[in-house]
């Protein structure tokens, strides 16, 4: 169960994963509560909603009711609520009489012809009296309610994708420079160092600006077998004003096998020294002061990550020196644990 929380929260971590799980989520909620909560309830339907045994039934007593009360007005209305069914209707029960009276049968057809119009198949749909106008008024209301609903969710999604998830003005440029950072920085040849070559090696890059800075990856073996996650991602701002001043960053390793996700906040020197920040930051991890060429290290029960600071700048400025990082380049490895 705790690795099931673990992975939620992994994935949630992503404000679009974040979005499409509501999503889903609200149309599984709304389903069970219009289906199996509080489901529809029919009131005051007309008999064009019956079943067609139960049309035939309803038409048998229509016909015996005519044979004892003779009105034909009453009886060309209860004829016209069947709607388009009602020839079909009528021509089945003429056939399959069950227990009226021939006579009966005839009598009422004739009525029907000469109220309402022929009574064979193909003929035009009886014209609806004023029981049956609701019914149709009210399917057509459903119906233009439903399409509008649509339309407001449609459109709700489509502005929450482009104005809430879409990156603000010059940060898709700042994104583009921290890729172009990553791409160009040197990667570590492990094997040439002795060691086996890791699972899954990455270089990620922060630069001043990229406020929505927050990356994770898949961990999994060659063989496709998924076995945890990491990431990186901002944990501290400090000042005022746009673009964030990040202070320290956060990254975390998530093993299947491991219930607790392990995690460090790397702080800027001031931040370091900073006994307020400090105590603020402790709650979310081990706290480290980034260096250049720094190695950290993070493990859990089957996986081990070495954090390699490639590349440290401070941002200059109004705020203390080394107080906020201007570009950060991580080099991170997994390997899985020895036995």
């Amino acid at each position: 169960m705790a690795s099931i929380l673990q992975v939620i929260s992994v994935i949630l971590k992503n404000p679009r994963n974040a979005a499409i799980l509501g999503v889903i989520g609200g149309l599984i909620i709304g389903l069970l509560m219009g289906w199996v909560f509080w489901p529809v309830e029919w009131t005051d339907a007309t008999p064009q909603a019956l079943s067609p045994d139960y049309q035939d039934e309803y038409l048998r007593m229509a016909i015996d009711s005519y044979r004892v009360n003779a009105d034909p007005n009453l009886a060309a209305q209860r004829y016209r609520v069947l709607g388009p069914s009602a020839p079909q209707t009528f021509l089945k029960v003429q056939e399959q009489p069950g227990n009226l009276d021939p006579a009966a049968i005839a009598n009422y057809s004739q009525l029907i012809q000469t109220m309402v119009g022929p009574v064979e198949p193909g003929a035009a749909p009886p014209a609806e009296g004023a029981e049956g106008q609701p019914s149709s008024l009210r399917t057509i209301l459903i119906s233009v309610a439903g399409i509008l609903i649509l339309a407001v969710l449609i459109f709700g999604a489509f502005y929450v994708i482009r104005n809430v998830f879409r990156p603000r003005s010059g940060t898709v440029s700042k994104a583009m420079e921290a890729a172009e950072a990553s791409r160009q920085a040197e990667r570590t040849d492990f094997q040439s160092l002795g060691l086996a070559p890791p699972v899954t090696q990455t270089m990620t890059t922060y630069v001043l600006g990229d406020d929505l800075y927050d990356e994770s990856f898949s961990i999994d073996t060659p063989g496709g077998d998924f076995l945890g996650e990491y990431g990186v991602g901002v944990s501290e701002a400090i000042g005022v004003g746009d673009p964030k001043k990040v202070t320290a960053l956060e990254i975390w390793l998530f093993d299947k096998n491991d219930i607790k996700t392990a995690t460090k906040v790397l702080m800027s020197s001031h931040a370091f020294d900073d006994m307020e920040l400090r105590s603020r930051l402790e709650a979310k991890g081990e706290l480290v002061m980034l260096e250049p060429q720094k190695q950290i290290i993070l493990e859990t029960a089957a996986l081990q990550l070495l954090v390699t600071v490639n590349d440290l700048e401070y941002g200059v400025g109004a705020m203390p020196p080394e107080s906020y990082f201007e570009r950060v380049t991580l080099e991170l490895a997994i390997w899985p644990k020895e036995e």
